[in-house]
């Protein structure tokens, strides 16, 4: 039987697991965060052999090099097959500049991408366990909506997300809210911060040990094994591969989930040239790339790119003991991480609303290209990138949108004066009925209710 890849805490104060345990687990027993024990290798011949291939074969050949042991090569291929089901547009915007729309999927977000394998991954598992799963999720804005639809109506498998009442748009809100069943959606009265808090917590709590509790944020190893592939597919459609071109990504970026995924392809030894590492007005990480320094933002501030309202990102403790750093669960930097080959690897910058709206504004003026708050922190970040570093007009550049303009409709129509097309995942959503309480952020008040409905 083939040898199963191991996954360390990035506390390092608990045992290894496998990946059948992590995907369960969520969050180690040490509040660290699971990371592979090494980067399976995707050699040059490996991505010439990608070329001209489906998503879904491309997703299997990336996925299987973590999932050995755990699922069979043909299992994991009828699930990526299961999984990807729709488009991945690769718009050329101008030169060799590129936009990789990640909005086609069920809930017109890129979480789908995670999500949908992540959710097919834990129901095979729970076949062959016993008892029920209750799957705790904080959002800032899409998360929540994707993972809630990909496990609606999962035997066996609750699902309880947290969300900022205040933070989100209607159309996010009602994603989530309207679907009931085994979905539990609550507002709570703070910010994602807090929810991804009172997560953590829980996950940490003796008085919950009767629950079996796992996570479907990106503290899960599961939601970031799968963001890998989609760096490899936009490589092998739009770079060079014969010649081992170098591409940059601009990642728009609020947890964070999105960047470790295209760590983990750059690990594998993806040609990355540069990751743009773009925030909105949420600049915590963008100081401490320049300064070394870190220093969370509490409350987070509020910006149109909501779902990236994030002022402690739980995977910077990841990244940073990828460069040879310790950062514990509460954003205390133990031991700096290698910051000179960080900045090397890494270009980070913080896009304000102001920005954000210029280059919605700007994109479809001079281009007819049309970006929402997210995406368009990623087209801006590329854009300073490009300026500030000087980068060759031949580079290959990748920028990633990561929702749908139609979740932003209001947004986008007082930039650029049209409506955007509403995508068959968002049609009638404004009809359908909710249902969700308000609670505060108390952890003692969330802690009865999950004792409440899913204690045995």
């Amino acid at each position: 039987m083939t040898e199963q890849m191991r996954y360390y805490s990035t506390n390092h104060r608990v045992p290894d697991v496998t990946l059948d345990r992590a995907l369960l687990q969520g969050q180690a027993g040490d509040m660290g965060l699971f990371l592979p024990e090494r980067f399976p290798p995707l050699t040059r011949d490996d991505l010439l052999g990608f070329v001209g291939r489906p998503y879904p074969e491309i997703a299997f050949e990336v996925l299987r090099r973590f999932t050995q042991g755990v699922f069979a090569d043909d299992t994991l291929l009828e699930l990526c097959r299961d999984a990807y089901d729709y488009d991945i547009p690769l718009e050329c915007v101008t030169g060799r500049q590129h936009i990789m729309r990640l909005d086609q999927g069920p809930t017109a977000s890129f979480k789908d991408f995670a999500a949908r394998m992540m959710a097919r991954w834990m129901s095979r598992l729970m076949e062959k366990e016993q008892g029920e799963l209750v799957i705790l999720t904080a959002t800032s804005g899409d998360t929540g909506s994707a993972v809630a639809h990909a496990y609606h109506g999962a035997r066996r498998v609750h699902v309880v997300v947290l969300f900022p009442v205040d933070e989100v748009s209607d159309r996010q809100r009602k994603q989530m809210t309207t679907l009931g069943g085994n979905v539990r959606v609550i507002g709570i009265e703070g910010k994602f911060d807090d929810g991804q808090a009172m997560v953590k917590r829980a996950f940490a709590d003796p008085d919950l040990k009767n629950i079996r509790l796992t996570s479907a944020n990106s503290i899960n190893i599961g939601r970031l094994l799968p963001q890998a592939v989609y760096y490899v597919y936009a490589y092998v459609r739009l770079a060079d591969v014969a010649e081992g071109e170098e591409v940059v990504f601009s990642i728009p970026s609020g947890n964070f989930g999105d960047m470790m995924g295209g760590t983990i392809a750059r690990r594998m030894g993806l040609p990355i040239k540069r990751f743009v590492i773009a925030t909105n007005a949420n600049d915590e990480v963008p100081n401490f790339v320049r300064t070394g320094e870190y220093k969370t933002i509490v409350p987070s501030r509020v910006c149109i790119s909501n779902a990236m309202n994030v002022g402690h990102p739980s995977n910077l403790a990841r990244l940073i003991d990828m460069y040879g750093g310790h950062m514990d669960e509460k954003g205390n930097l133990i031991e700096k991480p290698d910051m000179d080959r960080l900045r090397r690897d890494i270009y980070s910058v913080s896009i304000d609303d102001d920005h954000t709206r210029q280059a919605i504004k700007d994109a479809y003026d001079k281009y007819g290209t049309v970006l929402e708050p997210h995406g368009a922190v990623g087209w801006a970040g590329l854009g300073r990138y490009i300026e500030d570093e000087r980068e060759s007009e031949d580079t290959l550049c990748i920028s990633l949108e990561t929702a749908h303009p139609a979740k932003f409709p209001e947004e986008i129509e007082a930039m650029i004066g049209i409506m955007p097309d509403t995508p068959p995942s968002l049609v009638g959503i404004e009809e359908r009925a909710e249902q969700y309480p308000v609670m505060s952020t108390d952890y003692d008040a969330f802690r009865d209710l999950l004792l409440t409905h899913y204690s045995t």
